[in-house]
């Protein structure tokens, strides 16, 4: 089978990236395609250095690095690909990939990392004031886009045979969104980065980025008044903002490299996260470091932590819930071992993730080509 790869744009390695990754890896001989791409070369090695098809968007000015501001564009971008040689659709999801046109001889398979999230549950957050479309003009513009990337969005839901979910979180959502079910297979983690050690320094560490929903302000501002150290290493448009907040306690380290973030990671007390995650990479490859999590009790971090054994879940998402449950880490009452935490993380190892995704498609693919599904 003809097999064509699809996500929305290729201009960092970050979590749906891993997942074109692996897919690559089951079907190196796929063809990619995606809207925009500008990886580094030394990037290029994750999508095995293959030419990228992409999208009119890739020619546009101030496309690298503003693609984002092309958004009302998209939905016609991604439609504009050519995939009438293919006999498999590999779409990775996170905002249009999925609306890519299809015939009906053709077998699509998305897999979703969330249902676009400032469309839908977290739009509320992205016009909290202090964002750069909060009010005036801009806030209007961007309301009528969004409302319109939503009619799209659903328009589109049938041009998918199979959906795939990062989590059961995300699969119930994309049946409030979609009225589809999805199956559920967890997305890679490269565990294998990571080597557990009873050595725990004095600091707390979270690795974010600045964006609004990740809520980094929320864990800033109890570690304000708790005066512990904490160690934050990322960056992105709340950055200022964020900066601003800080306390000498906190440190912010803006963009490191991969081998200081592990550092820190096999270093740190515990992880600390404050979002309401799809999944959360991040706080599986805490417990591959053997780093306790304390997250926010909601989401994709249920799955993945188990509550008392490999972290501690606080209820609300407040600075006061927050600080309540660092308090209760800090009074030893829970004990965490590193070897148990690492346990749990190669649940998610991208060997998993291979396996499950590949049973799946080649089920599918066998249905489909007998015409039973």
């Amino acid at each position: 089978m003809k097999t064509a790869v699809v996500h929305e744009w290729l201009v960092t390695y970050a979590g749906s990236e891993r997942v074109v990754e692996q897919l690559l890896k089951l079907y190196p001989e796929a063809d990619l395609f995606s809207l925009v791409e500008f990886l580094s070369e030394p990037l290029q090695t994750f999508i095995q250095h293959k030419p990228v098809k992409t999208s009119f968007l890739q020619h546009l000015p101030f496309a690298n690095p503003h693609f984002r501001q092309y958004l009302p564009l998209m939905p016609l971008a991604i439609e504009q690909f050519d995939l009438s040689d293919y006999d498999l659709i590999l779409s990775s999801n996170h905002a249009v990939a999925k609306g890519v046109l299809t015939r009906a001889d053709q077998l699509h398979i998305c897999y979703v990392h969330t249902p676009v999230r400032y469309a839908w549950d977290l739009q509320p957050q992205y016009f909290q004031p202090g964002t750069s479309v909060a009010r005036g003009l801009r806030r209007t513009i961007a309301q009528v886009v969004l409302h319109y990337l939503r009619l799209w969005d659903v328009a589109t839901v049938n041009r998918v045979d199979h959906f795939i979910a990062n989590s059961r979180y995300v699969a119930r959502r994309i049946w409030k969104t979609y009225r589809r079910d999805a199956a559920v297979i967890y997305p890679p983690v490269n565990v294998e980065r990571f080597q557990p050690t009873d050595r725990r320094d004095d600091f707390y560490f979270t690795l974010s980025r600045f964006v609004p929903y990740k809520r980094v302000d929320l864990i800033v501002s109890a570690f304000n008044q708790l005066g512990l150290p904490i160690v934050i290493i990322g960056e992105g448009s709340d950055w200022n903002r964020i900066q601003a907040m800080a306390k000498p306690n906190v440190r912010l380290l803006g963009h490191q490299p991969d081998e200081v973030v592990i550092d820190y990671m096999q270093r740190c007390k515990a992880f600390v996260y404050a979002a309401a995650e799809d999944f959360g990479i991040s706080l599986v490859e805490a417990q591959a470091a053997g780093a306790p999590v304390i997250t926010y009790g909601k989401g994709g971090a249920t799955e993945s932590v188990i509550p008392g054994k490999t972290g501690l879940f606080f209820s609300e998402q407040t600075v006061e819930s927050l600080i309540e449950m660092v308090k209760l880490f800090e009074s030893g009452v829970y004990l965490f071992n590193p070897d148990y935490l690492r346990q749990n993380a190669e649940r998610f190892t991208s060997e998993q993730f291979r396996y499950k995704i590949s049973q799946f498609i080649e089920q599918k693919w066998a249905l489909f080509s007998k015409g039973m599904a």
